[in-house]
């Protein structure tokens, strides 16, 4: 694709390297971000401008991104964006949010003649750096079309999943899936310990059966050492459960396991632990080291 006039907004653990790797494609990027601090740091490390509002980043773009953090933000800051964009212009938001909030922003963009993709992703934050992430996206196959080949300059994978909210509803899978393979992980690690196995040797085993997943190739030796400062915080896992968990209320389906490990992130949140990496849900389990374990 051509170099495209583009908006970025939120620079966060996510989104800062996503708007660099555009910026380095040789696309014009204008970025935003709530602490303008960080936005300038952006253009002092990437290039490119940084703008005070949503609707300056916004204002004469092609296509404007957002990775925000709720609900309430992708309300807010789309709402603010969409009042300078024009008629065939593309709003694409990779924010892990509700499906609900997708439809409504998807009909708020399309009241003004503009186009709309709920597109959250996975891979975190190594991911985002490395520009490998999975992106899943909702929407319109036209408006899809006409952004594929930019969202690919941070990604593996770009899949349209189906209309409206399908990007988001995808992502609530991915979540519920990489709660239970953490739980099972963890269980996993303490029942080894105390039965006196060599916990590393126990994963380089088993991670080359059945039970290999990501979290183990990736996680297993870190949570083995009691190391969590790094990585997809609880905080995060605990908005993105609290979705899922209110996305399945309305659609009838039943996550009696997910519904048990929130309320276990939530005691990992009362440990102190809400920005430790998701992996700690060993904690529950086992108390850090020195503490009589």
């Amino acid at each position: 694709m051509a170099a495209s006039k583009l908006a970025f907004l939120g620079l966060g653990v996510m989104g800062y390297p996503m708007a660099g790797h555009l910026k380095a494609a040789g696309h014009d990027v204008v970025v935003f971000n709530r602490t303008p601090q960080k936005a300038r740091k952006w253009v002092a490390q990437h290039g490119g401008r940084s703008a005070d509002t949503p609707e300056d980043a916004a204002s004469g773009a092609e296509i404007v991104m957002m990775c925000v953090g709720n609900d309430d933000d992708v309300r807010a800051v789309a709402g603010r964006a969409v009042t300078t964009m024009k008629a065939g212009t593309m709003l694409v938001d990779h924010t892990t949010a509700s499906a609900e909030v997708a439809r409504e922003v998807h009909a708020l963009a399309k009241a003004r003649s503009i186009g709309f993709l709920d597109a959250p992703v996975s891979g975190g934050q190594a991911g985002a750096e490395a520009g490998k992430l999975t992106i899943m996206v909702g929407g319109e196959p036209a408006d899809y079309s006409r952004v594929e080949s930019v969202l690919a300059h941070y990604a593996r994978a770009v899949t349209l999943m189906g209309g409206p909210g399908s990007g988001q509803l995808t992502k609530m899978v991915n979540q519920i899936c990489v709660a239970g393979v953490v739980q099972g992980l963890a269980e996993g690690l303490d029942f080894a310990l105390r039965a006196g196995l060599d916990a590393q040797r126990v994963i380089d085993v088993v991670s080359k059966g059945a039970a290999q997943s990501w979290q183990m190739e990736n996680r297993g030796k870190t949570m083995i050492a009691d190391q969590y400062d790094f990585g997809f915080a609880v905080d995060w896992m605990r908005k993105d459960l609290g979705i899922c968990l209110s996305e399945a209320r309305r659609n009838g389906s039943a996550l009696p396991t997910i519904a048990l490990i929130d309320q276990f992130y939530a005691r990992v949140q009362q440990m102190g632990g809400g920005r430790w990496d998701t992996s700690s849900l060993l904690r529950v389990l086992r108390p850090p080291r020195g503490d009589g374990d």
